[in-house]
């Protein structure tokens, strides 16, 4: 059974919409946003019309649940995922909004992804191949796809609204946004990293990689860095089951990988419409994404 009824796309009466990104509405309430996270799901750049039950609320509440634990990292922009805590011109929707949806402080988002790697996989082992660089940083020769880097990485690329974002060096994300303002958010990006794959690994979760966003709010004159968006869940990490681990191939994930075999499988040209998904692919993609919060968080999804 569902913790909550899915939902395709999100319609608040009187709240201007911020914007619609591929999971994600955001309404607008001042110096305030509210994100709602739906149950969509994108592969290859491209929105399904298929719905993935409880996703929303995974994406969600594993994202406040690695908030409370890192504040004393870096501030995040959470300030409550409680609908009866919410401006009174959304209590009409509390329903639809309990578990899926998160109220936030405003911020002026960094234009730069922050990633980092901890383990060599997807388009870093694609760059490793060709040149045995990821993202301008040099790594020991002769390493497999999966392997565990010696140390974790940071690994910037750009924002992008449509496609896939582009990996860059660090100096060219210092061109950017300045290098004392990327140095911090690879020290942040790093530390939160660390974090959360120690804390993962011990629950039987390897975090190979991660990306982190952050934003700028003024505080007393200057400008404070805020941890936003979503912090270390399947959409925004690749995550792994540790006890099936093995260097020198892909590894199984807890994400979209029913979803991809599935499309792969009946050849799929990767241009929309997408087709729909079997009741089964769907649900396997369920399970994994509320096997993932119970892993991490320690309780079922509420």
């Amino acid at each position: 059974m569902s913790v909550t009824s899915p939902v395709f796309s999100t319609a608040l009466k009187g709240v201007r919409v911020h914007r619609r990104g591929k999971v994600r509405d955001m309404y607008e309430l001042g110096d305030q946003l509210l994100m709602v996270a739906t149950d969509r799901i994108s592969a290859y750049d491209v929105v399904l019309d298929s719905l993935i039950p409880d996703k929303g609320a995974v994406l969600t509440q594993l994202s406040a649940f690695w908030f409370t634990r890192t504040g004393g990292i870096v501030p995040n922009h959470m300030i409550s995922t409680d609908p009866a805590a919410y401006p009174a011109e959304l209590q009409a929707d509390a329903a639809m909004l309990a578990g899926r949806s998160m109220l936030v402080r405003r911020t002026r988002p960094v234009p730069i992804e922050c990633v980092a790697r901890g383990y060599l996989a997807g388009s870093g082992w694609r760059e490793y191949r060709e040149s045995g660089r990821v993202c301008g940083v040099e790594l020991p020769a002769g390493l497999r796809e999966s392997d565990r880097l010696p140390q974790p990485i940071f690994t910037p690329a750009t924002k992008a609204e449509t496609g896939h974002d582009i990996n860059i060096s660090e100096a060219e994300a210092g061109d950017i946004i300045g290098a004392e303002l990327i140095a911090r958010l690879r020290d942040l990006t790093l530390e939160l990293y660390t974090h959360g794959a120690a804390h993962a690994e011990q629950r039987g979760i390897i975090v190979a990689d991660t990306k982190f966003e952050f934003g700028l709010a003024a505080n007393g004159g200057r400008d404070e860095i805020v941890l936003i968006d979503e912090a270390l869940t399947p959409d925004s990490s690749r995550f792994w089951p540790r006890d099936r681990y093995a260097p020198g191939r892909g590894q199984a994930s807890f994400d979209k990988q029913y979803v991809r075999d599935y499309l792969d499988e009946i050849q799929w040209n990767r241009q929309p419409p997408a087709p729909e998904l079997p009741p089964d692919v769907v649900e396997r993609t369920r399970n994994k994404y509320r096997e993932a919060y119970r892993l991490l968080t320690g309780t079922a999804l509420d």
